[in-house]
């Protein structure tokens, strides 16, 4: 597919619409008047890219009606979502263009100032996550290595405390290593690292092999207690 192909099915949208349309002006793919109205844009390319993007914000010193065109994404591809989530914090307009066998133009986005609403659950847990993790344990830009969370470095608390007295009650754990929900880490045992002591009272738990070995790997880093 070349660009020339998109051009026809955006001049027709365009032009049901009530715009004059002209192509090439000043550098700009599509350029459409209509009556007293700011000039609409349009800058068209066969796929979604960062040079289009780029295109598009620039023809934005000129006017706020600036749309990228290309053709259809793949049905809702996790692309389409991308690129409607940048055309929108952008406040570029996006269309989809079929050229053929039936000509067929899509408004998916029309430009808009972007006023982003806060997500304050997400911002909450954020802020809980830096509050409560012991020091700085990753690295960032890490992809292949298990992140250490809070919740990891409570767990290894905890197994360590294990691995140094055996079997031993939860809340017994949670007094003197500061971890408060001890009880809950061994119950959900998320990491499969805790087992509850057979035929003894109940709330008492002690390693397993897997927790075993996870607590000799980060011997040397596990978080002291906070108490």
């Amino acid at each position: 597919m070349y660009e020339t192909e998109l051009y026809g099915p955006v001049k027709a949208f365009l032009e049901a619409q009530g715009y004059e349309v002209k192509a090439e002006v000043n550098g700009c793919d599509v350029v459409a008047i209509r009556g007293g109205e700011a000039p609409l844009i349009v800058e068209l390319k066969t796929n979604f890219s960062l040079p289009l993007v780029l295109q598009g914000i620039d023809r934005q010193r000129l006017t706020d009606n600036v749309y990228l065109a290309v053709p259809p994404f793949p049905g809702r591809s996790l692309r389409r979502k991308e690129a409607l989530f940048l055309c929108r914090r952008l406040g570029l307009g996006l269309l989809t263009v079929r050229p053929a066998p039936a000509c067929f133009v899509e408004a998916l986005l029309d430009p808009a100032e972007y006023k982003p609403r806060k997500r304050k659950p997400a911002l909450g847990r954020l802020l809980r996550e830096f509050q409560q993790r012991v020091g700085d344990p990753n690295t960032g830009g890490s992809t292949r290595r298990k992140i250490m969370t809070a919740y990891r470095q409570d767990a290894l608390r905890c197994a360590g405390y294990l691995n140094e007295n055996g079997p031993t009650r939860a809340a017994r754990v949670a007094k003197a290593t500061g971890v408060a929900k001890a009880g809950q880490i061994f119950l959900k045992d998320y990491y499969g690292w805790f087992e509850r002591v057979a035929d003894t009272q109940r709330g008492i738990y002690h390693l397993t092999p897997k927790g075993k070995k996870e607590v000799m790997e980060h011997i040397d880093s596990i978080p002291i207690s906070t108490q």
